[in-house]
């Protein structure tokens, strides 16, 4: 009662594996299969269908049926089957329902644990909600692992003794990542991870959608792209014409009825060429280029550094990936595993080493990385949105780094620490992670009072934010759990409205530019002063009826102070 199974939720494909007798072994589904494509659907009686059943349903019933939902996890946004609307965790939930279920047949033993692999590149709460759809399923997740660490690691059990820089090039169905790693004595040690989440060879398929149906308009004169029936139908066909383009040099697409003009029945009859789609999709390929550079600069290594190129995921199949990525970086990748089943069996290996299965004398040591830089919201007296960053994106995790900042204004006795996780300078652009305050801080005047905040990350995903006043040394803290499910978190500004504090914000920065002018009257600048502090003061302390009485008086202020100039 004890099996912990690995999984790749996939934007196209689901595989399952668990370890045992010393190596990842793949799950068979109740099909009998090891693949399983990522389709959730309501039959006609209302009843869920999953997998091979649900992708057979969608040519016919594409309003009941969804595919390709894990681009959506994280974006807010529902997914419409039927009469109601499901949150893309929802709908994930029930394919992890299904891997549950036969996993739990093929070992013979309720399966209620598990690793899930995720992008590399996947943020906070992405991650969160792969974990909620994990635990609707009924499953407790171990780990959130990421996808090319685990293909990583179905490499490295069988290369134990190898020493080397080892580059994991994986373009799935929907997303693509890029890890570079060392490996060295059975220790593989994520260097970077980068990545984009919104390429795949869905995207491949997508250019093949957007040609057939230009090719289509231009002969018969007629715009059929926003027909539902024809999008699945052309859909399904540019699949298989993406396919069959890996080994053969042209393939035609021939579908009857898939339009009218005139009252007429057409059909949509074209042959695409190997070289016709490599020039459609060239741009596609070149996207991946710029993940690449960011993780050799993050890691401090040139092209010349890489020891072997792994490729990962169904779309790596096509010979263009395997091309452009050897021209790219002058070395032809690897065939070392196997680009379907890696991201499960490394799953399942983690899987062993969480569960002790893992033989310790022959096993493998694995470190990582944070994909993203964490750090709070800092002013600095003009703008009160920017991003301070703490630990920088690809530092090597376990690790707690602390740095140091300073009151912004007269007298402050309260300090906000808000932390974000993201790449953008605007703090708010990034993704909010959780806050707290600083309360009792000796009044000084503006930069006299000194905070030292410190992060510290575990392998866990246990993320500590602490605060300490340097004068004092009294402390506060916050702990986030970047690895657990959907939890509840208060907002940002603490009002009923984020755009009031915003609007406030705004006034005090205009309040602050008008103290900055020499001719401004020192009665007109007393009075200000005191009412930007009490501003700023109501905002921290969440007073919203003082916000708006202060404002109220500091508007009347700047109108005053204008009609003086």
């Amino acid at each position: 009662m004890n099996a912990i199974i690995g999984i790749d939720l996939g934007t196209s494909t689901t595989e399952a594996a668990v370890y045992r007798d010393g190596k990842p072994e793949m799950i068979l589904n109740l099909e009998g299969r090891i693949i399983t494509p990522s389709a959730v659907g309501l039959d006609e009686g209302g009843n869920w269908v999953v997998g091979a059943r649900a992708k057979a349903q969608y040519l016919l019933r594409p309003e009941s049926t969804a595919i390709e939902v894990k681009r959506k996890t994280g974006s807010g946004e529902t997914v419409p089957l039927g009469k109601a609307n499901y949150t893309p965790a929802e709908l994930q939930s029930r394919l992890l329902s299904y891997v549950r279920a036969y996993a739990s047949e093929y070992l013979g033993e309720s399966v209620e644990r598990a690793v899930i692999s995720v992008p590399a590149y996947f943020n906070d709460l992405q991650r969160r909600e792969t974990i909620e759809a994990g635990e609707m399923a009924g499953f407790s997740v171990e780990r959130i692992l990421n996808e090319p660490t685990a293909a990583a690691l179905s490499y490295g059990l069988e290369h134990l003794d190898e020493e080397s820089h080892v580059l994991v090039y994986d373009l799935g169905g929907g997303t693509f990542d890029v890890t570079l790693l060392e490996m060295f004595d059975g220790v593989l040690e994520v260097k970077a991870s980068s990545g984009d989440n919104q390429l795949g060879g869905k995207d491949f398929d997508q250019a093949l959608e957007d040609e057939l149906f230009r090719r289509f308009r231009l002969k018969h004169g007629k715009d059929i792209s926003a027909d539902r029936q024809a999008q699945v139908r052309v859909k399904e066909e540019a699949e298989k014409c993406k396919i069959a383009l890996s080994g053969q040099d042209s393939f035609r697409v021939l579908l009857p009825a898939i339009g009218t003009v005139g009252g007429n029945p057409v059909e949509m009859d074209e042959t695409v060429t190997l070289e016709q789609f490599e020039q459609l999709t060239k741009d596609l390929l070149e996207r991946t280029h710029a993940p690449i550079d960011r993780v050799l600069e993050d890691a401090g290594l040139s092209e010349d550094d890489i020891d072997r190129i792994i490729m990962v995921g169904g779309s790596t199949r096509m010979p263009m990936v395997s091309r452009d990525i050897a021209d790219y970086l002058g070395k032809e990748p690897a065939l070392a595993v196997n680009p379907d089943y890696a991201v499960a069996e490394g799953a399942a290996i983690m899987s062993g080493m969480i569960s002790g299965d893992m033989d310790e004398e022959n096993g493998l040591v694995m470190t990582d990385v944070n994909p993203f830089a964490l750090g709070i919201r800092v002013t600095d007296g003009f703008d009160d949105d920017l991003m301070s960053v703490v630990i920088p994106r690809n530092t090597t995790i376990p690790v707690t780094k602390t740095e140091q900042y300073a009151t912004h204004y007269d007298f402050q006795t309260v300090a906000r620490i808000e932390v974000y996780q993201g790449e953008s300078r605007v703090a708010s652009h990034n993704h909010y992670l959780g806050e707290f305050s600083v309360r009792n801080i000796p009044p000084k005047r503006a930069g006299r009072e000194q905070i030292d905040v410190a992060f510290s990350y575990d392998l866990n995903g246990l993320l500590k934010v602490t605060a300490t006043l340097a004068s004092t040394g009294k402390e506060a803290s916050i702990e986030i759990q970047m690895n657990k499910g959907k939890e509840e978190k208060t907002d940002v500004s603490g009002w009923k409205d984020a755009r009031d504090a915003k609007a406030y914000r705004a006034v005090i920065r205009t309040a602050e530019r008008t103290l900055s002018r020499d001719s401004l009257p020192s009665g007109i600048r007393e009075r200000m002063e005191r009412l930007v502090y009490e501003l700023k003061e109501a905002l921290i302390l969440e007073r919203p009826d003082d916000a708006e009485k202060t404002e109220a008086m500091l508007n009347a202020l700047l109108d005053e102070a204008r009609d003086d100039d």
